[in-house]
C-alpha cells in the first residue's frame, strides 16, 4: 500500500491584552478525543502556505488574523496508518477577542494565557511548535 501524504497550515495566534499587556494563544479543542491544538486544515489548490493558514484560522475560530513574521515551523506526523501528514505553523497576531467554533469537529474557541498555554497542549508536537513561536514572538518584541 502507498503511503499517503497531507498538508495542512495554521497559525498560533497571539493577542495582548491592551490593559494589562498579558499575552494569549488561540487554541481549539476538538470533539473528538478533546484534545487542544492550534487552528489548521488542509491546503487547497492554488493556496500558497500563508492563504491556507489565514483561511483556516477564520473557518475554524472566526477570527481574522495577520501573519507578521517569517516564522514558520514543519511538524510531522501519522494520524493512521498509512498516512504521513505535513503541517505548517506560522505566527499571526490579531486584536480580536471575540471567537465562534466551527460546527463539526471543534468544541470549543479559547483564547488560553501564555503563560498556561504549554501545559493546556495535548501533543508534544503542539508544545515544541509553541516554544519555538514563543521564543521568536519574545524576540521580535525586544
Amino acid at each position: 500500500m502507498a503511503l499517503k501524504y497531507e498538508k495542512s497550515c495554521g497559525a498560533l495566534v497571539f493577542r495582548q491584552d491592551r490593559k494589562t499587556g498579558q499575552m494569549f494563544v488561540l487554541m481549539i479543542r476538538h470533539k473528538h478525543g478533546g484534545h487542544r491544538s492550534f487552528p489548521k486544515g488542509h491546503v487547497e489548490a492554488g493556496e500558497t502556505e500563508h492563504q491556507t493558514a489565514i483561511r483556516e484560522v477564520e473557518e475554524e475560530t472566526a477570527v481574522r488574523i495577520r501573519i507578521t513574521s517569517d516564522f514558520s515551523q514543519k511538524v510531522y506526523y501519522s494520524p493512521m496508518p498509512g498516512v504521513r501528514k505535513e503541517v505548517v505553523y506560522f505566527m499571526a497576531v490579531t486584536d480580536q477577542r471575540t471567537t465562534r467554533a466551527r460546527d463539526g469537529e471543534i468544541a470549543d474557541v479559547e483564547w488560553v494565557a501564555l503563560e498556561n498555554a504549554e501545559r493546556s497542549l495535548t501533543h508534544e508536537n503542539d508544545k515544541i511548535v509553541l516554544r519555538a513561536a514563543t521564543k521568536a514572538l519574545q524576540e521580535s518584541m525586544v
